[in-house]
């Protein structure tokens, strides 16, 4: 698999000259299997950029899957590009809502006032796939859910191929269990030896203690799960809207010398929109 970042900011997209090298837009991942099938995860505000890679590309088959239906996570879907080019096919798995709305949740992000376009107006062909709760496949990769302990829920998800595994938990927060959301011992086994683990890492801890319920983790807790469950690498995610290239930095030297000073080996990174891995 090789995944690529298009925007890992958290809550609202944000621009300026203090959040150049980590990227304002809001998230948005890009997924491309052995096969060189798509998957995007999310329509955050970096899908925008994502939409016109893939229409330069003449691409016209995409998997889309949702983690929940926060705006952030939303709020790009109208920008995409190919939605609006005749014989584009969107396959949408009908996640994080099985068996309620998640057909309404899409087209509501265009529901008038709030868009010029109606979700009617869209050229491309969308066909809704079942799945969640249990284990479905987006061809060559499968994909495991995970509740997440979020408000309003939503799901995490394991995506597998050839043996590599990688663990997407955004807006998860590890030490509150909300509604349908799990103790912090089903997350440690859902991402136990994972290749690649990306996690919420909005706030540090003295801010968690002002915004406990929120439903997002101190980066220490992030780090915490990734190196008591064996991953090898692990990336921070979902972060402030107010937090700095410079204050990332930081952040994530303190990760570094804090797998140092526990005598373990695990690589620590800050995803960046534009970063790509290879799982």
């Amino acid at each position: 698999m090789r995944i690529t970042c298009w925007g890992s900011r958290g809550s609202i997209p944000v621009s300026g000259p203090d959040f150049n090298r980590y990227g304002g837009d809001t998230t948005c991942l890009e997924i491309r299997s052995a096969d060189d099938d798509i998957l995007i995860v999310d329509a955050g505000t970096g899908i925008r950029l994502l939409g016109n890679s893939l229409f330069t590309e003449n691409r016209r088959r995409f998997n889309f899957l949702f983690t929940h239906a926060h705006w952030d996570h939303l709020m790009g879907f109208p920008f995409f590009k190919p939605l609006y080019c005749e014989n584009v096919e969107l396959l949408i798995f009908k996640c994080p809502f099985p068996n309620r709305y998640v057909t309404k949740m899409i087209s509501s992000v265009m529901a008038p006032p709030h868009f010029p376009l109606r979700f009617s107006d869209l050229k491309a062909q969308i066909t809704y796939l079942d799945a969640c709760p249990k284990r479905f496949d987006a061809g060559s990769v499968a994909i495991t859910p995970i509740a997440l302990s979020h408000p309003n829920s939503g799901f995490g998800y394991k995506f597998s191929e050839n043996g590599k595994s990688f663990v997407f938990l955004t807006d998860n927060e590890l030490k509150v269990k909300h509604p349908r959301g799990l103790p912090y011992s089903a997350y440690l086994e859902f991402v136990r030896d994972a290749d690649l683990l990306l996690h919420d890492a909005e706030y540090t801890p003295a801010e968690h203690l002002q915004k406990m319920e929120w439903g997002h983790s101190a980066y220490t807790d992030a780090l915490e799960l990734a190196l008591q469950a064996g991953v090898r690498r692990f990336g921070l995610f979902h972060h402030n809207q107010e937090r700095t290239d410079a204050q990332l930095d930081a952040i994530l030297a303190d990760c570094r010398q804090r797998v140092a000073a526990a005598g373990k080996q695990l690589e620590c990174l800050a995803v960046a929109a534009g970063m790509r891995f290879e799982v």
